[in-house]
């Protein structure tokens, strides 16, 4: 296919090179070259839907024109991974219009989520948009590994596994009979009405975890000889072998909802001409009362998660009765003030974990699936980011309807996983393959370790997903 006959099919000038680029993709690839027209005429006309797709992507990108723009050139951005969800892809090229962005990047377990996508990241110019930190600000890991031997879990596990039930809680409106104490209550809760409002809430919830995604569970961590160096020179004496751990994932609960939900909504009356598919990325100049306000309570809900998990392992540890080798956690649904291309700029990192040279994080899988203990390399193309877990590949209706509790037991069983309680929402089939999310990113991080889920708590089957 010459020149000519590109632009007959639509091809504009500025895409020529990156045509020519596919058209020798698809050959080396094997393709129909028979059907090379009417590929070529349906990425044209729908480049959007091919955004994600390994082959087609960098023409699609090329040829793909937002529907609304306020930037005459979009803010530069990268993906990692491929195969990526279209509508996930197209999400963070609309987000890079927004005359307040400055870059992007987009993480290997992306999937859709409201106005910026799961696993997106965005940097802006003096502002920050609530919906693109997340509904449950603050959300975040925590991995407590001990001096003992992971064999020691077997023989242990109705031991754990009540301890599991009795120092945790999950769902909405979950809280404790006897509250926990934490300093962050002491901390000021007035500088938002919202957390004004909601303080007592958030005392009664202090320790508690949320539905959806959020667990806790014990597991087996394991370092080898080459991550036991890499982790001494951090400063950290971890030898090599199995160890019984545990790994907590949960956030700011309903408080930080609110928080999300009412700024959200003076957001969006702010920018109420912003056309419906960008409503989400509406946002609150810095300088602005309450995009004061909303830095300020985020600030506290990014306190208060982290108090939600010190809590939890607090508890769980002084019943384990056995000392700490290592301590790690790591949040994402944040924004922060970072420096990027020589100035200060607002990172938000809606699923997405930070990975600055030397940062220490931790990925999940699934239930069945290991995680990963890592260390950030600061690639300033991601903006210094990584994934926050695998990604999910379907909605939770479908997986409803496409699995049955059955064939679920048996791969758990096959993993060696108990499950205590959990979602049919929430099995390991739903989720992207944690190995090829993991491989897409290694120019991003340094894997330290592994965690292998045994005894998993998430909310009961039933409770209303709120992540």
């Amino acid at each position: 296919m010459n020149t000519k006959q590109l632009i007959e099919l639509g091809v504009p000038e500025t895409a020529l090179a990156e045509a020519g680029a596919f058209i020798v993709a698809l050959r080396e690839s094997g393709g129909a070259m028979a059907r090379l027209p009417e590929e070529m005429a349906a990425i044209v006309a729908q480049p959007e839907a091919f955004l994600g797709d390994p082959l087609r992507a960098a023409l699609a990108r090329e040829l793909y024109e937002p529907s609304f723009s306020m930037r005459e050139v979009p803010a530069p951005w990268r993906q990692w991974g491929e195969g990526l969800d279209a509508a996930a892809v197209a999400q963070l090229a609309n987000a890079c219009t927004l005359p307040i962005s400055v870059a992007g990047a987009l993480m290997p377990d992306a999937h859709v989520g409201y106005g910026l996508p799961i696993g997106g990241v965005l940097a802006t110019e003096g502002a920050v948009i609530p919906y693109a930190v997340g509904v449950d600000i603050a959300c975040r890991m925590k991995l407590t590994v001990f001096e003992r031997k992971a064999s020691t879990l077997a023989g242990m596990r109705d031991r754990l596994a009540n301890i599991i039930e009795d120092e945790t809680r999950f769902g909405m409106g979950a809280e404790f009979q006897a509250r926990r104490n934490h300093d962050v209550m002491d901390d000021d809760w007035s500088v938002s009405p919202i957390t004004k409002h909601l303080r007592e809430k958030a005392w009664k919830q202090l320790g508690t975890s949320g539905t959806g995604n959020h667990f806790v569970e014990f597991g087996e961590f394991t370092v080898n000889a080459a991550e036991s160096l890499r982790f001494a020179e951090d400063g950290r004496d971890i030898p090599p072998g199995a160890y019984l751990a545990l790994l907590s994932h949960s956030g700011s609960r309903g408080t930080g909802a609110q928080v999300c939900q009412h700024y959200s909504r003076i957001a969006m009356d702010r920018h109420a001409k912003l056309p419906a598919q960008l409503k989400h990325l509406a946002w609150l100049d810095l300088t602005s009362e309450p995009g004061a306000e909303y830095w300020a309570a985020m600030e506290l809900m990014g306190r208060y998660a982290a108090a939600n998990h010190a809590c939890i392992h607090r508890h769980i540890t002084k019943k384990v009765s056995a000392a700490v080798l290592l301590d790690i956690e790591n949040h994402h649904n944040f924004a922060w003030k970072e420096q990027h291309f020589g100035r200060e700029v607002i990172v938000h990192r809606k699923g997405a974990t930070p990975a600055g040279a030397g940062v220490m994080g931790v990925i999940p899988g699934s239930m069945a699936t290991p995680g990963f203990v890592v260390r950030g390399r600061g690639n300033a193309d991601s903006l210094n980011s990584a994934s926050h877990g695998a990604g999910r590949v379907m909605s939770r209706t479908k997986a409803m309807q496409s699995f049955t509790w059955s064939a679920v037991k048996k791969q758990l069983a096959a993993a060696g996983v108990e499950l205590l309680s959990a979602g049919l929402d929430e099995n390991p089939g739903v989720y992207k393959d944690i190995h090829t999310v993991m491989a897409a990113q290694t120019d991003l991080v340094d894997v330290m370790g592994q965690f292998s889920p045994k005894l998993v708590k998430m909310a009961p089957a039933g409770e209303k997903a709120e992540d």
